[in-house]
């Protein structure tokens, strides 16, 4: 139990450190959603799915790759690290290279032909955090939770505070004032390209910080070593893209299957991603966890007690998981005034989306199978397999259920995908999960949700506190069930 508690703390420092930076950047949902309109911020809705498809090719899975072939005897020599550095940095400066041959036409392409500034800043945000992603993973194999932490919270800062300066302040001054100082730096016309601007700059803050470890590109590079990481890593893409697809997907295809049109498909699309963005305290957890879970899981991978250790990290993950579907989902009352009134008739994707980031939660926890037995490939075939879902079933029912059909998709897609890496991995990596326990937390968070649903109309409490009863309920059962364990975490 030392080990899932040294596990529990390092998602504890990442996770805390995520919250509050990601609290900070939640803070502008409601600053984009009250100060611009919904087909607004579908535009920048649909450049964040974009890049997230990019952000996934321009790394080409070194991150993992890293982790599995990284010099955990010499560290202060790891040409592991340098050759997959210098691998990222060239792939990223023939990315920029292409797209000033191409900004205006792929500008013109995606509709944007008069903001070709749109694409260009996107395309060095991409290519300032898929450089950075190299030397964030070494901070995480070597421990250095704090200062990873310490960077990400400045940059998610920085932006905050350059979103205000241009959205709120820079207009305020200029309405004035045309004249006034801010008259060099503000433009009215750029609207909510002075997001991207942020963002950009944030990212160069971001970049300069991690300075010191791009001195270990002066180790060299390795062409053998390249082959097996290169080889490795490949199926990595086509794992991380298929999953980009099953996050992102659904968001670039509302623009052109919902059956309205263009400004109101715009909208629906702005809509529905100020509502996924509710979901956002399980992604904050997952996301922790897979930070602090990835190295653990290669680290700890030849200890006797490795598989029961998975075993147990996968139960307690599942219980705070339910946790906070349940927080959201009974208090969506509290939560809905994050976004703006106009964003509100969009609300009831967000429980569906809670149990769909659950279910991706549980993917990442037993996809060690086929990063631990090197079956990358086998697990690129999963996610293939899972984007082909989402692609399919987002064709079939956005036209039919709007945006609703997109949140159905997204559960679809990720609990199917659990299920197939949970079957496979008990042939390749078999682990005895308490799958009895994992399904009835589950099911134990789904059904005080609709008896929330079923009591609030029957009986005459107020919903907050009809809504704290369930939760409490929740944990009594869990610790009546877990009280062992829990005391040997304690």
């Amino acid at each position: 139990m030392s080990i899932i508690k040294k596990l529990a703390s390092q998602t504890a420092i990442y996770g805390l450190s995520s919250i509050f930076g990601r609290f900070l950047n939640y803070l502008l949902v409601p600053l984009y959603t009250y100060y611009f309109t919904a087909a607004e911020y579908g535009v920048v809705s649909e450049f964040y799915a974009y890049a997230g498809f990019f952000s996934v090719l321009l790394l080409f899975g070194f991150e993992t790759g890293y982790f599995r072939f990284r010099d955990k005897e010499h560290p202060d020599r790891d040409v592991a690290y340098s050759t997959g550095l210098i691998f990222v940095v060239l792939i990223n400066l023939s990315f920029f290279a292409l797209i000033l041959m191409v900004n205006s036409q792929l500008s013109a392409a995606l509709n944007y032909a008069n903001h070709p500034e749109y694409v260009l800043c996107f395309s060095m945000i991409l290519i300032m955090d898929a450089i950075a992603a190299i030397p964030f993973a070494r901070l995480r194999a070597e421990n250095k939770a704090f200062r990873f932490a310490g960077i990400k919270i400045f940059e998610i800062l920085a932006t905050v505070l350059l979103s205000l300066f241009f959205i709120v302040y820079c207009p305020k001054v200029y309405a004035e004032n045309h004249e006034s100082w801010i008259a060099p730096i503000y433009n009215p016309a750029i609207g909510i390209g002075y997001i991207f601007i942020a963002n950009l700059m944030a990212s160069g803050f971001k970049f300069l910080l991690l300075a010191p470890q791009l001195s270990g590109l002066a180790w060299g590079f390795d062409r053998v070593l390249f082959g097996r990481m290169i080889r490795y890593s490949l199926p990595m893409v086509v794992i991380g893209f298929a999953g980009i697809i099953n996050e992102m997907l659904d968001r670039a295809l509302l623009k052109y299957l919902l059956p309205y049109d263009s400004h109101t498909n715009m909208k629906m699309l702005g809509i529905y991603s100020a509502c996924y963005k509710l979901s956002i305290l399980m992604s904050l957890f997952i996301q922790a966890f897979r930070y602090a879970a990835e190295p653990f899981f290669f680290a700890y991978a030849d200890k006797s007690d490795a598989r029961q250790v998975y075993a147990v990290v996968l139960k307690f993950f599942v219980i705070f998981c339910v946790f906070i579907f349940l927080l959201v989902s009974l208090f969506i009352d509290f939560f809905k005034y994050f976004v703006g009134d106009e964003f509100r008739s969009g609300l009831e994707v967000v429980p569906i989306l809670l149990m769909a980031n659950l279910c991706l939660g549980i993917y990442v926890n037993l996809s060690i199978w086929y990063k631990l037995t090197d079956r990358t490939l086998m697990g690129a075939f999963v996610s293939l397999a899972g984007a082909a879902l989402t692609v399919a079933l987002n064709v079939w029912w956005i036209p039919l259920l709007g945006y609703l059909g997109s949140a159905w998709a997204t559960l679809a897609c990720y609990s199917s995908m659990a299920i197939v890496s949970y079957l496979l991995g008990q042939k390749y990596y078999p682990v005895n999960y308490d799958v009895k326990r994992v399904i009835g937390y589950i099911g134990l968070g789904i059904g005080l949700y609709f008896a929330y649903n079923q009591l609030l109309v029957t009986i005459d409490w107020q919903p907050w506190l009809l809504a704290g009863a369930l939760m409490l309920l929740y944990l009594l059962i869990t610790a009546l069930c877990e009280g062992r364990q829990l005391r040997k975490l304690s």
